[in-house]
Order: structure tokens, then sequence, then C-alpha cells
């Protein structure tokens, strides 16, 4: 047998075994990654994190309420107990100890004085770190170093609220961000006020175990359930295993005879919280993204059939996370900023995997991947703002509408934005490497009129639908709200596009160019305006929020530029080839498409 033959078997081989090796890898992941967490110590942290509570209008596991404080605090779920310069890392080689967010709120709550000393408070305004008597090369402060420093910080926050909150500089901002880091804190360790005894007998709301014991409630288990609870902090107190783990024991019994309807839905987000399906879902975007990257260099066919693949499961795993999110809250998909953001990325993910199925060439997989990613590192971002299920205004609270109106013009969204990602593959690969051919070029630009058509259906149904909402809650179909504007300028837009590609006034690299476009006016829309603080849409000004934008939109004029440059100078041949000889002056009529 020749060489040659012994070669071309191996390739066949390891064109056959490599997707099913690296799906094979992928699938160990998000079992371990969904597998129930177990107690790695002597105490029942897991039973504890799963005792309900009311916090912010909902009833939730103590896990969320740890989960959600400590990335209010210290945008972490989890805390190192020394302010030790270093990498983590490093800290872990060190020996240093490190807390769950449950440990750190038994501390909070069983052992104030030991939890004053964590260094959980994140601060990173240069300013408000010189009034905290810090370099800026440290961040994390215990309640004790700011309790140090509290005249002069009481002092600036008495200003502050003296001035217009719209008013407010940066610094003030960020002093007001301080301040309610601080508040939150201070409600955790005065445990005695959270609405932690569910009703039974004669109480008909949650209350806390400060009126456990007052007479209007002698007829309930309202003081058996509170003893309880105090008797699970004295064995945390007390280092105790035996005796915490037997009031956890009867903490949760009574929870689960007074709570038998809500209970399944509280062990289940306790147990969400710790499978995280997005944060699995981002790690699988990654892969996915550079699989399909390779693709385009060598073994094409295995690299782009194991990105195909491994997006499918990363799907699977984000779906599971909505649905998880649906079942909890009881609610569609799309409910607030955060929800939009997994849920915009999600449909672009769709979209992509549906075009890699069609085309075969990496690109559906690439965009996919790229927009799942940044998406949900958006929602992840947005979750450091506290718990990101929180009950709906009044106004807004009607299942009919936000299945309908938000979640249709979400996919309108994440169709534009898919666009706009494939347009950026379409400029960059034909201006700045020698890789894009004709035939994938002329790909390429198809699927980018394809996904704008179908944005511009689902954005202008949702337009619409939005405006019979606003009707129904505010009894008008259309005020030239920012949000109204920007949900406009979406339909617009990608209105234009197909106007100018059936006019003839773009042809390939024009409908890329605006395509580019699109992503700055979608983003507008999406984040911009909520941003202003005018409107029925506005949700606060975010300084680093106003950064982002202006990077993106920075970005992407920077990639508009780099389409608009004559074909002659794009580095694939096949691009220039496509510039021909401009007309003489004379049989010129109207201007030559791009």
């Amino acid at each position: 047998m020749s060489k040659r033959r012994v070669s071309t078997d191996q390739s066949r081989g390891a064109a056959f075994w490599l997707p099913i090796v690296l799906l094979g890898i992928c699938v160990l992941y998000v079992i371990s990654a969904l597998r129930p967490a177990s107690d790695k110590g002597a105490y029942n942290l897991n039973g504890f994190g799963r005792i309900p509570l009311v916090d912010h209008g909902r009833i939730k596991p103590m896990d969320t309420l740890a989960r959600t404080s400590l990335m209010v605090l210290s945008n972490k779920q989890s805390l190192w107990l020394s302010d030790t310069q270093g990498t983590a890392d490093r800290k872990k080689k060190a020996g240093l100890p490190k807390a769950s967010a449950l440990q750190w709120l038994l501390d909070v709550i069983a052992r104030p004085d030991q939890a004053r000393t964590y260094p959980v408070i994140r601060v990173d305004h240069p300013d408000v770190l010189s009034l905290l008597g810090a370099d800026t090369d440290r961040m994390y402060f215990s309640i004790n170093d700011i309790a140090a420093r509290s005249t002069e910080l009481n002092r600036q926050f008495e200003l502050t609220h003296s001035v217009n909150q719209n008013d407010w500089t940066p610094f003030q901002r960020q002093l007001m961000t301080l301040q309610q880091k601080i508040d939150t804190y201070l409600t955790l360790e005065n445990a005695s006020k959270l609405l932690t005894i569910p009703p039974s007998g004669s109480q008909k709301e949650w209350i806390s175990m400060e009126q456990a014991h007052a007479p209007m409630f002698a007829g309930a288990e309202s003081g058996a359930y509170s003893d309880a609870l105090v008797a699970t902090f004295a064995g945390w107190a007390q280092r105790d295993p035996r005796a915490f783990n037997a009031a956890v024991d009867a903490t949760t019994g009574m929870a689960n005879r007074l709570q038998a309807q809500m209970i399944p839905k509280v062990r289940y987000e306790s147990y969400f919280n710790h499978m995280s399906p997005f944060m699995v879902s981002m790690a699988l975007y990654v892969m996915v993204f550079v699989l399909a990257c390779l693709s385009w260099l060598r073994l094409s066919g295995p690299l782009a059939r194991a990105a195909l693949w491994i997006l499918g499961l990363t799907l699977v795993v984000h779906t599971l996370g909505i649905v998880s999110r649906i079942y909890i809250q009881d609610r569609p998909p799309v409910t607030n900023l955060y929800s939009s953001a997994i849920f915009v990325g999600w449909g672009g993910a769709v979209l992509g995997l549906i075009l890699e199925r069609f085309y075969r060439n990496g690109i559906g997989s690439v965009t996919a991947a790229g927009l799942g990613f940044v998406t949900l590192l958006v929602a992840h971002n947005l979750a450091m703002d506290g718990d990101t299920m929180t009950m709906m205004q009044a106004v807004l609270d009607t299942n009919f509408w936000l299945a309908t109106h938000v979640v249709v013009i979400t996919r309108g969204y994440g169709a534009t934005f898919l666009a706009g990602c494939l347009s950026i593959i379409y400029i960059i690969r034909g201006a700045l490497t020698k890789g894009l051919e004709q035939a994938v070029a002329t790909s390429l630009s198809r699927m980018i009129y394809g996904i704008i058509a179908f944005a511009t259906l689902f954005s202008f149904v949702g337009t619409i639908l939005g405006g019979i909402w606003a009707d129904q809650s505010w009894g008008r179909f259309w005020g030239w709200d920012p949000k109204e504007n920007g949900a406009l300028l979406i339909v617009l837009w990608n209105a234009l596009i197909l106007h100018a590609r059936w006019g003839g006034l773009v042809r390939q690299r024009g409908i890329a160019v605006l395509g580019v476009a699109g992503n700055i006016v979608t983003s507008w829309s999406w984040f911009g305006t909520n941003m202003l603080g005018v409107g029925l849409h506005a949700y606060g000004f975010i300084d680093s929020a106003l950064l982002w934008m202006g990077v993106l939109v920075g970005s992407q004029l920077a990639i508009m530029g780099i389409g608009l440059i004559p074909l002659r100078h794009w580095r694939s041949p096949a691009m220039r080839a496509m510039e021909k000889p401009a007309p003489p002056v004379a049989a010129q009529g109207q201007p030559k498409p791009a």
C-alpha cells in the first residue's frame, strides 16, 4: 500500500472522528455543569440555599438572595476573604480562604463582626477611591474600611442628595451607587427584618422573624418557623454542623408543608443558579467560534461540521436556560433588559444555525456564536444590578402582550444584529484577507439580504403590536417616546436597505456597509434610548453603558469606513475583480452602485 493511500485513509479517519470527539468533550462538559450541587463540607449549605423567602416582591431561595446580593456588592458570586493583591490563581496557590455566596450570607447574618472585615464592596471610580483613602490598585473594601471614612462619606452623600438627579456628575452617581451597596449590606445584616416566614393559620402574608412572635400570629406556625431559622443561624455562629443541619431540616420541613405549591419552583431556581446555563453557553459559543474560524484555514469539512454540531448543543443549553426562567417566573421569555439580551442572542443564534445548515461554509456558525456570546456577556453585566427576575410594574404585567410585542420585536433586534455580523464578515474578509472568494461573497450577500427581509417583517409587526399595547396600557397608540422612535428607526433603516437593493443603488458591498450601520441603529433603540432618563421606557443612565455604546458605534463606523475603501484596494482578488473601469462621462447616467 502506498504512502499516499495511507495518508488519505488517515485523513478520512480524522474527518470522521474529529467532530465526534469534539462534540463528546462538549457533552461531558455540559453534563458536569448540569449535575446537582453537592456539599463539600459538613454543613448542609444546599439545603439552606433552598429555604424560601420573599425579596423584591417575589418568592425566591436563599441561594438567589446570596448570589444576587454579592453580585450587586462585588460583581462576583464568590468572595476572597482577604484583599491581598494578585490574581485569583495566585490567591488560590497562596492558600487564601474563599467563600461561596451562601457562606458569605451566613457570615453576614450570624457572624457580623467577622463579615464586616471581608473586602466585599467594589469601588471603581478614582475620586470615590480617594475618599476611601485607597490607591487605584485596590478595588474591594470591607464595611469596616468604609465606616472608618463615614464622616466624609456622609457629607458627600448629603451634598449629592441636595443636587437634582439629572444634574449628577459621574462622581456623584458612583457615590450613590456606593450608598446603595452599603444599604444592601446593612439590610442583609439585619436579617430579622427580612420576609422569611411564610403564611400560616391567620397569617396571610409573609412576615419577618421580628414579627413572628407578635400576639396577632399566636395561632400560626410563625413562631416555630422563626425559632428554626434562628437555630440555623445559631448553629452557623457556633460552628456546629450538627445543630445547623438539624435546624435546616426542621425549617425546610415546615416550608415544604406551608408552601407546597411554590417549593418545587424554589428548589428548581436553586438548581438553576448552580448549573448556570448561560455561562455554560458562553463557553460553548467560544468553542463554536474558534472551530468555525479554523475551518476556513484547514480541515474545513470536519471542523465546520464539529462547529455546527456543538452550536446545536449550545442552543439546547441556551434554550434550557430560557425555558427555566419562563417556568420560574410564570412569564414569557422577555420581561426586562437582562432577559431581552438573552433572547436576542438566542434568536440570532437560531437564525445562524439555519444559515449554516443550508450554506455549510462556517459563516452561519461564526455569526451565531459571536452574537450569542456577546449578548450573553451583555446580560452577565446587566445581572450585576441585582435580581434579574423581579416583579414587573402593574402596567406592564400582561403576559399576552409580553408574549407578542416584546418577543416579536426582540426577534427583529436579533435578526438585524445577525445581518450586521454577516456584513462585518463580508467587509473584513474581503478588504483585509485574501480568503473571500466570489462564491462565498455571493452567498454572504444573499444571507444578509434574507436576514434583513426577516428583520424588517418582525421589527414592523413588533412595533405595531407595541402601539396596540401602549393604547391598552396608556390610552394612546403612539407618543413619539424615544423607545418608540428607536423601534421606528429600525423598521425604516431595514426598509431603506431593501429599497436600495431593489432599486439598484447598492450591490453586494453596499448592502454589507448598510448592514453594519444597522448594528448602530438597533443598539441605540435597544439600549441607548433607555439611558436618556426620559420617556416611559427609560431605565436610568449608566456611565459604563455610555462608554460601551461609544465603543460599539466607533467600531461600527470604522468597519463601515473600511467597507467604503475602493474595491481595487481590497486584498481579496475576487473583490478587486468586481470593480470595473468607470464608463466615460458622457455615458454616465445614474451613480454606479456600490
